[in-house]
């Protein structure tokens, strides 16, 4: 099915390793993309491809190449639909505290560290920094341990230095977590994301991680730095987003299909966390398609 939930994608390097990297090329582009989020941070370069990118409410389609750089927990969907005879994708996926939890905290780290604050809303980089940086990217498959370190970090300071780059998912649906405590916020997140399309009440989500409604809620906001309503209804409307781009459906179908049951407050939240009503929204994206 097309309108699936944003699925929590486990991600796992190979054995002694903290960085997973992959290329894929036309002849073992094996894998079906779908629409997941993860905690890892994402760096994908597509050499001679095509396909669409679908980051947080923000779609847009790339013919021959794209780099783009992904922050934690922001659902999107895999990208690559074609790759030439020649083509590749290499995807690198590594947590935001890989090299340890203040390691990018030191002056010598500040425009690493703010380069990881931007990709939170996606970034895509111009043709330029892509022309320069494909080659390191690739190498990062054929290399291993120190040497992949090394090299992932010198790109990550050159992108981070760069001004040829575009902010994708402007509006911010970002699914923001400490790190600290990551198996109490996997349980929330996991309930929502298998429960949104139902009302999900403070009692129910607080005896998921034995707390008090009072506690879960203090925790809930420092930890994200948003209530649970607000965060479950980001959600919900990220959802919708991607049922008006890929289905039929009627805008009522896909409001009450994330969970909402008052049409009015769907449109009111839609516009509040889009900037455009949904019908607008779809509209914009039929006008793109042609």
């Amino acid at each position: 099915m097309i309108h699936r939930k944003p699925t929590l994608e486990k991600i796992s390097p190979n054995f002694g390793s903290s960085v997973f990297v992959k290329k894929s090329t036309s002849e073992n582009n094996g894998s079906k993309p779908f629409w997941h989020f993860h905690p890892e941070i994402e760096l994908v370069y597509v050499n001679k491809g095509q396909g669409k990118r679908h980051i947080g409410n923000h779609l847009s389609y790339f013919n021959n190449s794209q780099l783009i750089l992904i922050g934690s927990n922001l659902p999107h969907n895999g990208f690559t639909d074609r790759l030439t005879q020649y083509g590749s994708e290499v995807l690198v996926q590594f947590k935001p505290d890989f090299l340890g939890v203040n390691f990018f905290d030191i002056p010598e780290m500040g425009s690493i560290k703010a380069l990881f604050e931007r990709a939170k809303n996606g970034i895509l980089f111009k043709p330029e920094t892509k022309r320069r940086l494909g080659k390191r990217i690739q190498k990062l498959d054929t290399v291993e341990g120190f040497e992949r370190m090394i090299l992932l970090l010198k790109i990550l300071h050159r992108l981070s230095e760069v001004k040829d780059y575009e902010i994708l998912n402007a509006d911010g649906f970002v699914f923001e977590t400490e790190l600290q405590d990551s198996t109490k916020i996997d349980i929330i997140y996991k309930h929502i994301n298998s429960n949104f399309q139902n009302h999900i009440s403070l009692d129910e989500i607080s005896e998921k991680v034995s707390m008090t409604v009072p506690s879960f809620c203090r925790y809930f906001k420092k930890a994200t730095g948003k209530t649970f309503t607000k965060l479950v209804n980001e959600y919900r409307i990220v959802h919708a987003t991607k049922l008006l781009s890929e289905s039929q459906m009627s805008i009522a179908d896909v409001a009450f299909e994330c969970g909402f049951n008052n049409f009015s407050h769907f449109n009111k939240l839609f516009k509040e966390f889009t900037a455009k009503s949904a019908s607008k929204y779809r509209g914009e994206l039929t006008l793109m398609v042609k």
